[in-house]
C-alpha cells in the first residue's frame, strides 16, 4: 500500500517555510503551515526563545489557529520547525500533542542557527507511539539531492 505523505511545519522567520516548500515539492504534496495568533511570539529571536521556554515549563503551548489534517497509521508525517533553545518549537509540540497516539511514521526536519540539541530525540519523546525516522537538519547548503535522499530513507 502506498503511504500518504503529509508535510506540516511551523516557521518563525521563513527559513523553515522555505525548506518545507522544497520538501513538499519533492514529495509532490502541498505543505501545511502550523499557525498561531500573531501576538504569540516576539519579532526578536531571543525574546521568542524565552517565551517558548516559559510555554514549555508551564505546559501552556500556543493554540494552533488553523485546522490540522487527520492522520492515519498509513501516513508519513514530515514535521518541520525551528530549533528553539535546543528544543522543538512550541507550535510543533502542540501539533504533536494533537496527534497523540499516532502510530504511523514521523520524520522531523528542522532549521537551526548553531546546534539542533536534542531535537530528534525530543520528537520521539513527544510522540512515542509513532515510528520516528532520522531527521533532516536544513541549512542554506542543503541541496535538492540531499532532500530526495532523505525522503527515500523516510519512505523505506
Amino acid at each position: 500500500m502506498l503511504k500518504h505523505i503529509i508535510v506540516v511545519y511551523y516557521s518563525w522567520s521563513g527559513n523553515t517555510a522555505k525548506a518545507a516548500r522544497e520538501i513538499a515539492a519533492q514529495a509532490h504534496v502541498s505543505p501545511i503551515e502550523l499557525t498561531v495568533a500573531d501576538d504569540t511570539f516576539s519579532a526578536d529571536m531571543y525574546a521568542t526563545a524565552t517565551i517558548a521556554q516559559h510555554q514549555i515549563e508551564t505546559d501552556t503551548l500556543p493554540q494552533l489557529t488553523n485546522v490540522m489534517p487527520s492522520v492515519s497509521p498509513d501516513d508519513i508525517v514530515l514535521v518541520g520547525g525551528p530549533v528553539w533553545h535546543h528544543s522543538v518549537a512550541t507550535p510543533v509540540r502542540q501539533f504533536l500533542r494533537q496527534i497523540a497516539g499516532f502510530k504511523g511514521i514521523i520524520a522531523p526536519f528542522y532549521t537551526h542557527t548553531g546546534t539542533p540539541g536534542t531535537y530528534e530525540a525530543e520528537i520521539a519523546q513527544l510522540i512515542p507511539t509513532a515510528q520516528v525516522k532520522s531527521g533532516l537538519a536544513v541549512d542554506r547548503q542543503t541541496t535538492t539531492p540531499q532532500i530526495l535522499q532523505w525522503l527515500k530513507t523516510v519512505a523505506a
